[in-house]
């Protein structure tokens, strides 16, 4: 008992690392900021969350969405950061901090606004932006607005082609008539919504991207919430299903680009931010395991003193610092975008990197808590002895967030294919086995392998690189 309390102590007091490759990349400012969050993940977010999953979140009126205390205590903490008005390097440091506690019920709200914040500054009206913009900005969470995405609808998952939602005109507004499937963050204060205009092309031609407020005049603006999602993870986190009886609705920018602007802006700032999340997991449950391994004894020897145990610490740390090499490497692109001056080329990169990456550090995270849950052997599964479980669970939902893992293969062929960018691959990570063929003959398996190889070839190159390698090594 002594040595368990030991290591119950022995948790630390801040996740950020002094070592941590964004150290580079942040102002003074911005490093003074990060360093403070964290502390507050460590200290005021991830005490909360357990009691915020145990008592989750329940629908009132079909309407309106109630928490327990502890989920509003640690939305206090996440908002008055500023992490959704940061840069994209304080961003990603913040998030990839937050995730450190698992989901927690506020990284999904964290992205989801972020990506609206997004959408409204590069693509909407001067006008729809001031109305909606500023209280999103707002970091006091009492007042603040909290943005969501809901493009999922039954029939068509993640072919977002084949959303019925339907947008009528009415004014110089719309009114949206339909229901989504797959709602997170049902407690927001603007939904992000795909709908086809009426008489609009079918699949994503016809598709455009809406901006819906919760609430018009004090009240529900045309919606209800029809049950909650029992999820395996992300469980302080709501979502729901949603229909829509005429909610009022504005287009984000031209109707005709709704495709591009709900993919190529609000899911890929969510797809770039969720591979973050899977690196914090993974480097919280290297944390948890490398610890107990430190204090428990088995058999008259600490667990870390097994060669078994190192084995698996070795591959978890590698996985986590893996992670963190490709995902910087995307942000280090979206930097240059957002200050316009990526080339074409650049362009190009991210559009690939972007879901490749997602796709790879997603699945690695629920094998590195699967690692961890495994090291604090029976231990590991209790949910109230370490955050294990949660970060096990939360990482499977990662896993499906933005698209599944043969979507975001064939997302990445398709845009391969389509700037003609095998090359760009080559010239950045060098030849990869597979990739032409993979490309010009897709539908294949031989296309998720190559798709894979793109992103495991940077990162073992990345680590490389920054002199980790024992890292690189485990890696393979």
């Amino acid at each position: 008992m002594e040595a368990l309390d030991q290591w119950r102590e022995a948790q630390p007091a801040s996740f950020w690392d002094d070592d941590s490759p964004f150290a580079a990349h942040l102002d003074p400012t911005a490093l003074e900021r990060v360093r403070a969050f964290g502390e507050t993940v460590a200290q005021e977010v991830d005490p909360e969350v357990y009691a915020a999953e145990v008592n989750g979140p329940r629908i009132h009126a079909r309407t309106r969405i109630e928490f327990d205390p502890a989920y509003h205590r640690a939305g206090s903490a996440v908002w008055a950061s500023g992490v959704v008005n940061a840069g994209a390097w304080e961003q990603a440091a913040m998030l990839y901090l937050l995730t450190h506690a698992g989901e927690a019920g506020h990284a999904c709200p964290v992205v989801c606004t972020a990506g609206l914040i997004r959408a409204l500054r590069g693509e909407a009206s001067d006008e729809l932006r001031n109305r909606f913009l500023p209280p999103l900005l707002e970091p006091d969470y009492a007042l603040c607005h909290r943005g969501a995405q809901f493009l999922t609808e039954v029939q068509g998952g993640s072919d977002v082609g084949a959303t019925t939602t339907q947008a009528v005109p009415d004014g110089d507004a719309w009114r949206l008539h339909g229901e989504k499937w797959f709602c997170s963050v049902a407690d927001a204060d603007q939904f992000v919504v795909t709908a086809r205009p009426r008489g609009a092309a079918e699949g994503t031609r016809g598709i455009g991207c809406f901006l819906v407020p919760r609430l018009v005049g004090g009240e529900p603006n045309g919606f209800t919430i029809e049950r909650l999602k029992d999820k395996v993870g992300t469980r302080a986190l709501a979502t729901g299903e949603f229909t829509f009886h005429g909610a009022l609705a504005y287009p984000i920018g031209a109707l005709e680009d709704g495709f591009r602007i709900a993919a190529g802006v609000v899911l890929n700032t969510s797809r770039w931010l969720n591979a973050f999340g899977s690196a914090g997991l993974m480097r919280r449950a290297y944390l948890v395991a490398e610890s107990f391994s430190r204090h428990r004894e088995a058999f008259g020897r600490r667990l870390a003193d097994y060669a078994l145990v190192q084995e698996n610490l070795a591959v978890m740390k590698a996985e986590a610092a893996a992670a963190l090499a490709s995902s910087v490497e995307v942000t280090a692109l979206v930097n240059h975008i957002d200050a316009g001056t990526a080339s074409d080329e650049d362009v190009a990169w991210f559009r690939i990197l972007v879901n490749a990456n997602k796709l790879v550090t997603a699945l690695a995270a629920t094998a590195v808590c699967r690692r961890g849950i495994e090291a604090l052997g029976g231990n590991g599964t209790i949910e109230d002895f370490s955050p294990m479980p949660r970060l096990w669970r939360d990482a499977i939902v990662f896993e499906s967030w933005e698209g599944t893992h043969n979507v975001l293969v064939a997302q990445v062929l398709r845009d391969l294919a389509r700037m003609d960018a095998v090359d760009v691959v080559h010239e950045r990570v060098g030849e990869i086995d597979g990739l032409r063929r993979a490309v010009e003959e897709p539908g294949g398996v031989d296309g998720r392998r190559a798709v894979e190889a793109i992103v495991r070839t940077l990162q073992v190159t990345r680590l490389l690189e920054a002199g980790d390698e024992e890292s690189a090594r485990d890696l393979g």
